[in-house]
């Protein structure tokens, strides 16, 4: 077991001694948000482990916390309702940075203990088993990048969110003397987050001012998952606690970088022994598994974009020349396409998805491109040729990313895969997220529109 991961009986004996006396015990929203309550210790180890409750909104709400009219699943006309947060104990650990503070994550249960199957736990778990019935492990990693502000959350609410410090004031990426100024804050993150549990391998400076990136060690895909939503969890919560900020916007601002959750996947036996996408006589050391699950989501990558770049923001990074994917193709060493070939000719090769930015929900952009592989797997679909040269090129006429929110959602939508693989229902629930969140835009007025549109119009 991991450092800072606890077993029930561990919890038991530190309530006991007095080290633990708080428990948080989270689901995911719809967002990639922690969302739950927080337990004195010894309710929790009473009885409150074995289950909870929550009001059925927490999976139909905007990023506002606002209800959405017109949802399957939770409405007023259902009176909202409750479901069951159940804790999945194996998921219990410290949170370093918080007093006396112990995490668990939920599953979302309705009141005869089945799934909610658009919760997004759930949505990964049905792909997971999926993977179990073909005796396959799906391991992955997620880079997160974020930009770190010397301003704190306060006083950047107070400026309206204009005029803002950037942890630095020229592009860092690589840079050692001046990650070196951000250490209070990234030495804080990396610590706690191996002391909760996630095992860290490195932070660097990005290619923005004020921008970061941390890495963590590669496990199974609901793992990782969990590891992702706790890392921006904590980022915000140390740097909070710091009087700094951190926005995991995927563009927060025109001039500046777009920041991406890029994720690298491969498959392995089911005993996690023998890594199913090398075969040392293949091209590139390229095993025809790794090739048809590379298929699959070149494929479906256009259909399963909501499920990398859930909000209007998101389509924002999607710009030439700026490390972000505007192409859905795949290549080895190349950075301008949006699927890469890393680790080629070794045991560590595995695909990197470039298209996904860091507001991505994990556990749904995980379930989404395991679905996608599986069916180039199912299918022996055969992969096309690798790109190369520069896919930023708009005279290669190739497979583009949607541009904006609204076609990913009518792409979604149009889904005949997504909804065979995901089902009707929940198909239906996150298209009418997109479209909410796209009305909720459409009908405001933006800062853009009044300093052109003032005096001018």
């Amino acid at each position: 077991m991991a450092a800072g991961m606890l077993t029930f009986e561990e919890l038991k004996r530190e309530i006991a001694e007095g080290t633990i006396d708080t428990v948080i015990a989270a689901m995911v929203d719809l967002q990639g948000r922690l969302v739950g309550k927080r337990f004195h210790a010894e309710y929790f180890a009473d009885s409150g482990h074995e289950e909870t409750h929550g009001c059925n909104y927490l999976l139909g709400v905007d990023i506002e916390m606002e209800p959405v009219p017109g949802y399957k699943a939770a409405s007023w006309d259902l009176g909202y309702g409750d479901f069951t947060l159940k804790p999945d104990m194996a998921t219990l650990r410290r949170v370093p940075w918080l007093p006396g503070t112990a995490l668990v994550i939920c599953d979302v249960v309705d009141h005869h203990h089945e799934d909610v199957p658009h919760s997004p736990r759930a949505m990964l778990k049905k792909q997971l088993r999926r993977l179990e019935a073909m005796k396959l492990k799906a391991y992955v990693a997620s880079e997160l990048e974020f930009f770190l502000f010397d301003d704190s959350y306060d006083s950047a609410h107070q400026k309206g969110y204009h005029n803002l410090k950037t942890a630095g004031h020229y592009i860092e990426d690589y840079h050692i003397l001046q990650t070196t100024k951000d250490e209070v804050v990234m030495r804080a993150l990396r610590n706690g987050l191996q002391g909760a549990g996630i095992p860290v391998e490195n932070s660097k400076g990005e290619w923005g001012p004020g921008q970061e990136e941390i890495n963590v060690r590669y496990a199974e895909a609901l793992e990782m998952a969990d590891r992702h939503a706790i890392i921006k969890n904590g980022a915000k919560e140390i740097a909070y606690g710091l009087g700094k900020a951190i926005t995991f916007m995927a563009k927060w601002d025109y001039g500046m970088a777009g920041s991406s959750s890029h994720v690298h996947q491969s498959l392995w036996s089911k005993d996690g022994k023998s890594p199913l996408f090398f075969d040392k006589a293949g091209d590139h050391g390229m095993s025809a598994t790794m090739k048809q699950y590379l298929a699959g989501q070149l494929e479906h990558a256009r259909e399963i974009t909501y499920f990398l770049a859930p909000y209007i923001n998101s389509y924002k990074r999607f710009m030439a020349g700026t490390f972000a994917p505007t192409r859905a193709v795949w290549s080895f060493d190349n950075r301008t396409a949006g699927y890469r070939v890393c680790g080629a000719g070794t045991k560590a090769i595995r695909v990197e998805c470039r298209i996904g930015g860091a507001d991505l929900n994990p556990y749904l952009a995980f379930a989404a491109l395991i679905a996608a592989g599986l069916d180039g797997v199912e299918k022996k679909m055969k992969l096309e040729s690798a790109f190369s040269g520069d896919a930023y090129d708009p005279s290669k006429k190739v497979r583009e990313i949607p541009k904006t929110l609204r076609e990913a959602a009518a792409l979604l939508d149009g889904s005949k895969f997504l909804r065979s693989t995901m089902g009707d229902d929940v198909i239906d629930h996150y298209v009418h997220t997109a479209e909410w969140e796209q009305f909720e835009f459409d009908r405001r007025v933006t800062d853009l529109e009044l300093k052109r549109g003032f005096e001018r119009y």
